[in-house]
């Protein structure tokens, strides 16, 4: 099972020692913006959650889902 999003975001900044404010910052986006991804909003903008992961290397795509998946 893959790791979710936000808890993917939450390791990798601590692992980077950044506050949520740092990694808006980096990332040029805006801290309201990394709370909601923290937090899971379920409506974000992809183009700056790619923004977020870019700063580790990674970019949100298309994957295939095959019946059972886990949608949550």
């Amino acid at each position: 099972m893959s790791q979710p999003l936000t808890e993917f975001i939450k390791q990798r900044r601590g692992v980077l020692k950044l506050t949520q404010r740092d990694l808006a910052e980096r990332a040029g986006v805006g801290l309201r913006f990394v709370r909601e991804l923290e937090q899971g909003k379920e409506t974000l903008r992809l183009d700056k959650v790619n923004q977020v992961l870019a700063l580790f290397g990674h970019k949100m795509a298309p994957t295939e889902h095959r019946p059972g998946d886990d949608d949550g």
